[in-house]
């Protein structure tokens, strides 16, 4: 019997300053729930999402990549604006290419106290993207 149940924001060790999970804790966590797949979510970055596909994909649950962006009300090019957080899931390889196009513009342009993204930044990158 499979778990009707499938996290959806989820922080590893790669939020930094925020999330404790080891991606091999959750895997055995995963596995004792009977979870079928899991999605990692983690602030503002994808630093772990390499690691995070290969070791669920391996141990036979399915991972969705995605991150909780920090959106800025204005322009994410002013340094200004308190962000709210985002999440957003891949749904393909055209999502993971989008996201990986934010979180680089968001911490290469937009970077102010924390990589943010502006709505304009969404609309463009919005593509194979689910917003939760």
């Amino acid at each position: 019997m499979y778990a009707r149940y499938v996290p959806l924001h989820l922080h590893t060790q790669y939020s930094l300053l925020d999330g404790a999970l080891r991606i091999d804790d959750l895997i055995e966590e995963a596995k004792r729930f009977k979870l079928t797949a899991v999605a990692m979510t983690d602030h503002g970055n994808l630093f772990g999402a390499i690691d995070f596909y290969k070791k669920l994909s391996k141990a036979g649950i399915k991972p969705i990549i995605g991150c909780e962006v920090y959106v800025t009300p204005g322009s994410y090019l002013e340094k200004k604006g308190r962000p709210f957080h985002l999440i957003l899931l891949c749904k393909d390889m055209d999502g993971y290419k989008n996201l990986i196009t934010m979180v680089s513009k968001s911490y290469i342009n937009g970077f102010y106290y924390k990589p943010r993204v502006d709505k304009d930044l969404l609309s463009q990158y919005s593509g194979g993207l689910i917003a939760l």
